[in-house]
């Protein structure tokens, strides 16, 4: 018996060693920035953004969204955007400002973590950013029918949503270019390049999640190649709350195979960050016969900022809610 205790002790104290070293000297690095999603961002006209507005969160947080009314009367329901990895509301002006043009009712949210919304590049608990959506429906009331349309990461966030208890809140999804899994075949390596993880800090804290050891979850694990003069308004990184938070979940196949609700994709095919061609067969694999569209010549940036990108998107979101109003397919 004293054996093992001694045992046990050296292979605990041991653990508890490597971990630290890990969660010390283990966090990302800073990769060089990414001119394929950079630059496209400089040409954006942003003189017609709408002001920010705030809902209160249930923990009495204020955060921000922009709204864009519709362009006209004939209003097919309302669309709320969820922005890409280290970006805010602003980011998605291009598409937003179409999509209302369109008729559609179009809220874009600086998800918390992000641009006006609490601290950047971190969250209280994983599973916050759920409860602020749904705080976010109740406190503005979109006009339904509503669709959830997200990018990038914010199209694996709409995902994780889509295949939780509340998906019911939204009558369909639309995910553009979507963060599926870093196991999923339509990833890259390093997301081209966009992203560097702090793997050893990112293992060892998932390890002390799962003895519910939560105290290291603010710390950074992920950091994204921005361009220096961007990194003072976006999120340049990203604490491991909100890296596992703002996407699909670790299990994406238990993650699609949970969603009963309309599912639409939309990416180009020269994705810079991942292997668009594969879309269809990572949901096809994982029991979900989801339609994917895919825009030729359209990289993954171009996918919300050009105009073929968006007359895609916008193509798609009229497909799901057919050729009536009230009606999703």
């Amino acid at each position: 018996m004293r054996v093992f205790l001694v045992v046990a002790t050296i292979i605990v104290a041991g653990f508890a060693a490597a971990a630290a070293l890990a969660i010390i000297l283990g966090g990302p690095e800073t990769p060089e920035p990414v001119a394929a999603i950079n630059d496209p961002f400089e040409a954006v006209d942003y003189a017609n953004v709408p002001p920010l507005r705030r809902y209160t969160a249930r923990d009495g947080e204020a955060l921000g969204y922009r709204a864009y009314p519709p362009a006209d009367r004939a209003r097919p329901g309302s669309v709320v955007l969820i922005h890409g990895s280290s970006a805010n509301s602003r980011s998605m002006h291009p598409l937003s400002r179409a999509l209302a043009g369109a008729g559609y009712r179009v809220y874009a949210l600086d998800v918390r973590g992000h641009g006006s919304s609490g601290p950047r590049g971190d969250i209280d608990y994983i599973g916050q950013l759920e409860d602020d959506l749904a705080d976010f429906l109740e406190s503005v009331s979109p006009e339904a029918p509503r669709t959830l349309i997200g990018f990038s990461s914010g199209g694996g966030f709409a995902l994780r949503f889509a295949g939780s208890e509340r998906q019911t809140l939204f009558a369909g999804y639309l995910l553009l270019a979507p963060f599926i899994s870093q196991d999923a075949s339509t990833s890259r390596d390093d997301a081209g390049g966009w992203v560097s993880v702090g793997l050893p800090r990112y293992i060892a804290i998932a390890i002390l999640n799962g003895f519910g050891v939560k105290a290291f979850n603010h710390l950074p694990v992920i950091r994204y190649a921005l361009a220096e003069e961007a990194r003072a308004h976006l999120t340049p990184a990203y604490s491991f709350a909100l890296a596992e938070n703002f996407r699909p979940r670790q299990e994406y196949r238990a993650n699609i195979r949970a969603v009963n609700q309309p599912v639409r994709v939309v990416a180009g095919e020269a994705d810079e960050l991942f292997h668009a061609a594969r879309f269809g067969d990572v949901f096809a694999l994982a029991g979900k016969d989801v339609p994917v569209r895919l825009v030729p010549g359209i990289g993954h940036v171009g996918l919300t900022l050009e105009p073929a990108g968006i007359r895609a998107v916008r193509a798609s979101l009229g497909a799901m809610h057919g050729n009536g109003r009230g009606r999703v397919d």
